[in-house]
């Protein structure tokens, strides 16, 4: 049995009332890695446990893959998948483009997600046919906007200094292309895509939970998220979302070298 969209909603409000009181206030962070920077803070782990507690409680039979307290049951049909903060420099930056993430596997697929910005007040969901958004500007149905060429699309990616040896060439070269380019806004860049305000978001390097939650948000309001070999981006990687067919083969093309 899938959940409603009410429960999704209780996983976004436990992830919140850890989240959002410790947002702007200095919190403590710890560097998860040596010989870089992978900040971790007690709202992620206080956010994840939170989220992980409820799936446990409502659904025992289903797995989960966290960014933070590991993984269980990634062999069940269905497989929840976590990130109680995506964006975590930007939290800890005072930048609300963070987002709690939560996306719902079956079978390897992504059927339902949900994207969380506490601080805007702004929650989006894939309900498994439709995207949904409700904050400031109300509630509505999502929809990609048409955007049929390279050169008058706006482009997103976290950061153009994650980018090296081919990677890094493939996307110059795209970014070459576009109408506009803005960097950093984690997977608040996703949301925007899939209300329609963006037309590519282009990553590299991520994780399946930096993507489980967002996959069926641009899917579900028109769009196309895939590596950049045009397979499945349920794992992570190198990932490209797009408003539109037309405008994912055109950037295919680029970065599949």
């Amino acid at each position: 049995m899938l959940p409603d969209r009410s429960f999704f909603d209780r996983l976004a409000d436990a992830a919140k009332a850890e989240t959002l009181p410790r947002f702007r206030i200095g919190t403590s962070v710890v560097n998860k890695i040596e010989g870089g920077f992978d900040p971790v803070t007690e709202a992620d782990q206080s956010a994840e446990a939170a989220i992980r507690a409820l799936i446990e409680q409502n659904f025992p039979d289903h797995g989960i893959l966290g960014e933070e307290h590991g993984n269980v049951g990634l062999d069940r049909e269905y497989v929840w998948v976590i990130d109680p903060i995506d964006g975590t420099r930007a939290f800890i930056s005072g930048l609300p483009v963070w987002g709690t993430l939560v996306g719902l596997y079956r079978n390897g697929d992504a059927v339902m997600g949900l994207m969380d910005q506490p601080f805007t007040g702004e929650r989006f969901f894939a309900d498994g046919a439709k995207a949904h958004y409700r904050g400031p500007d109300g509630d509505k149905v999502l929809s990609t906007r048409a955007c049929d060429t390279l050169s008058d699309a706006v482009l997103f990616t976290t950061s153009p200094h994650l980018y090296t040896g081919a990677n890094k060439t493939r996307f110059e070269a795209l970014q070459d292309k576009v109408r506009l380019f803005r960097y950093g806004c984690d997977c608040y860049a996703f949301a925007l895509l899939a209300a329609g305000h963006v037309d590519l978001v282009i990553e590299c390097g991520l994780k399946p939970y930096d993507v489980g939650g967002l996959i069926p948000l641009i899917e579900q309001a028109g769009g196309i998220v895939t590596n950049w070999q045009g397979g499945p981006a349920e794992m992570g990687g190198e990932v490209v979302a797009a408003g539109s067919a037309a405008l994912h083969a055109q950037a295919l093309e680029i970065l599949k070298g």
